[in-house]
């Protein structure tokens, strides 16, 4: 089953989407809105599922379904935790300025909690008032769940996610350092993150579900040209399932909660840095990786972050090549 939030108000109009992303079907006369499905998510689940496969099987009006239209489906949350489930990533930006890897990081997952009060539609503008801050892209595999207990255990906490979707984490990095440096976290540097159109549930995704991973490429082009092509199973050090046990540790986590991934990121098949797709590669989800790199090869980067006029692309594909989220297309203004 394929969700979606058309822009209506501040929360949206929920509406069920084709396996093929080609049309929809109002959701309004089950439940009005995602959140509200979520918060009682046993009593609306059989009827939105019965609407999706009636659907899919042409048996009910249908309207046309265009991307430029959706909302995030959560066009605001309860609650926005990414985590950094790559070590990799990690590593390699803390090789680059010269500070040391805990080993605790290797089992201890990070995680912030973010913004969550309003979030960019899929194909919204990134807005940008100082290219001196540093914008950055932030591709990320992201999964919604259900009530999770306090303490839940990995186990628990799998079988409370009710969707897997993908986002663009938008980052300001010129203004990390001075709020890290002050001992309190991020703030100004994490501006409105952006999501894919629609949300999925695991079912649907099938084999491409297992172990909490998404076993597909996370596909990322900028300005038109390939940019990460990176395998979003591998070098996953915490499945979503541990991210999800991390974060209720010492909260219960409420229905409608967004948990995501942190960059995707994967090493090159020698063990090292990834290289750019050009290289034969796979390439980056972030820039802050790929100035990483280069940064390690010959002592300073040569990327530039985002500037206005840059064009951010990202998607995941089904076995035919057709997005199964749809696309996070987003220009910086």
């Amino acid at each position: 089953m394929k969700l979606a939030s058309l822009k209506q108000g501040r929360d949206g109009r929920l509406v069920v989407v084709s396996n093929d992303l080609a049309w929809y079907a109002d959701a309004g006369h089950i439940v009005a809105t995602l959140q509200a499905a979520l918060d009682d998510w046993d009593r609306y689940e059989g009827d939105l599922r019965n609407l999706a496969t009636d659907l899919d099987h042409g048996m009910i009006p249908k309207e046309r379904f265009h991307e430029h239209d959706a909302a995030s489906p959560l066009p605001r949350a309860y609650q926005w935790a990414d985590g950094s489930a790559y070590v990799n990533h990690v590593a390699l930006v803390r090789q680059a300025r010269g500070a040391e890897m805990p080993d605790s990081f290797w089992h201890d997952p990070l995680m912030y909690q973010g913004g969550s009060d309003g979030f960019l539609g899929p194909r919204d503008a990134i807005p940008l008032a100082d290219e001196a801050w540093g914008c950055d892209l932030e591709a990320e595999v992201v999964v919604v769940t259900g009530d999770v207990p306090l303490g839940a255990t990995r186990d628990e906490a799998l079988a409370a996610i009710r969707l897997v979707g993908l986002t663009n984490d938008v980052s300001l990095r010129n203004l990390i350092p001075g709020e890290l440096g002050k001992g309190f976290g991020f703030f100004q540097s994490k501006p409105a993150s952006a999501f894919s159109p629609v949300f999925v549930t695991p079912d649907t995704l099938g084999e491409w579900w297992q172990d909490g991973k998404l076993q597909r490429k996370l596909m990322v082009d900028l300005n038109g040209e390939p940019f990460g092509r990176a395998e979003a199973a591998e070098d996953m050090t915490f499945d979503f399932g541990t991210l999800v046990a991390h974060a209720a540790k010492t909260r219960k986590l409420g229905a409608g909660t967004i948990v995501g991934s942190g960059t995707v990121s994967n090493r090159d098949a020698d063990g090292g840095p990834g290289k750019p797709i050009a290289e034969g590669g796979v390439g980056y989800s972030c820039l802050a990786e790929v100035r990483t790199v280069e940064t390690i090869a010959g002592g300073k980067p040569v990327t530039p972050f985002l500037k206005k006029g840059d064009t951010v692309r990202i998607w995941a594909e089904d076995d035919r090549h057709h997005p199964i989220f749809g696309v996070i297309e987003q220009t910086v203004e």
